[in-house]
């Protein structure tokens, strides 16, 4: 009887690597070392592998379908990136597969999954809040699907990026709040791993700087969600150097914060100045209406899916070409 045929499975397996970096050895990406390249050859002529003729067929039989994460549909600012992309995907031609990871990476490993077997022609994504492992997504490239990432970005793919300027938008608030009189002002972050959480942290602490405001390890909180900070604010809020101001990582979390600093009887924005990341429905109706970040979701998934479809033309240096889209400070009533 003859062997069954090896696959990329089992040279991983057998060689202790990932299928991924099979993969791209078998096509000689410079990104993996000459001895991994040469050690996959080696095995691969010596065990008689063969590429897999259906698998080679569907990667380039695509459909005109392209797949979509969003991490959470309820926040407004993802909704309003789906909104930009499927706007400029219906007027080219395309379908929008459109999947939801629910800030989980069991749950996006199945729905690039289920992409690869709907055949798309490209995909647009937003990782999980826990996603630190990306071989699902280096697969997709490895198969010639390409991906642009959105918000929160994989920094160790090379790959097409849209990102709103977190950086500036962070320093800008916290400036402002600075200006307006606050001395002692805490940040609620997300995930430190998090690109968008390194770069608004980063943006917080210059501003910091810049006006010689001492930042101590307690001023830092990771709390990204209304429930969270509802938690933990009154503890905070019953220290002698309680803070007189907050800047959070978006206006869920902001939202909670005011609403712990009222049922403590303190006066927003006469006691405590506080300001988002985002700008949607919630800013618009707390009471006091919430200054904020504006995001400008819709302008993100424009452009993200306008660089996919460069791509899927041909028009673009891929792996270099990234689009930052500018924020704004909205002031409202949370601030003076």
């Amino acid at each position: 009887m003859n062997k069954p045929q090896i696959t990329i499975k089992d040279i991983a397996r057998e060689l202790g690597v990932s299928p991924s970096t099979v993969s791209r050895a078998l096509k000689n990406n410079p990104d993996i070392s000459e001895e991994t390249r040469n050690m996959v050859h080696d095995y691969a002529k010596q065990h008689n592998y063969k590429p897999n003729a259906m698998a080679l067929n569907l990667r380039t039989n695509r459909s005109n379908t392209i797949g979509v994460i969003i991490p959470q549909l309820v926040h407004h600012f993802f909704s309003c990136v789906l909104s930009g992309i499927e706007e400029i995907g219906s007027k080219a031609g395309y379908n929008i597969l459109i999947a939801q990871s629910n800030e989980r990476y069991d749950n996006e490993k199945k729905i690039i999954q289920s992409f690869q077997t709907a055949r798309v022609c490209g995909v647009i994504s937003s990782l999980a809040k826990d996603t630190s492992e990306f071989d699902h997504y280096q697969e997709l490239i490895d198969n010639n699907i390409p991906i642009v990432f959105y918000d929160r970005i994989c920094p160790n793919i090379k790959t097409g990026r849209v990102v709103v300027d977190d950086y500036a938008g962070a320093f800008s608030a916290v400036e402002y709040m600075i200006q307006t009189g606050c001395k002692r002002i805490f940040f609620y972050s997300a995930d430190a791993h998090l690109e968008i959480s390194k770069n608004r942290r980063n943006g917080f602490l210059d501003a910091m700087r810049k006006y010689k405001i001492p930042v101590d390890n307690n001023m830092i909180k990771q709390c990204d969600t209304r429930e969270h900070a509802i938690a933990i604010t009154p503890d905070i809020l019953e220290r002698d150097d309680r803070p007189d101001g907050f800047f959070a990582i978006n206006d869920e979390t902001a939202a909670g914060i005011l609403y712990a600093c009222k049922i403590a009887g303190l006066r927003v924005p006469d006691d405590v100045s506080i300001c988002g990341f985002t700008d949607g429905a919630i800013a618009q109706n707390t009471d006091p209406k919430l200054t904020t970040v504006e995001q400008h979701g819709q302008e993100v998934g424009r452009s993200a899916i306008q660089l996919l479809l460069e791509k899927l033309k041909g028009e673009t240096d891929f792996k270099t070409n990234n689009k930052i889209v500018r924020t704004n400070l909205v002031v409202r009533g949370t601030t003076k």
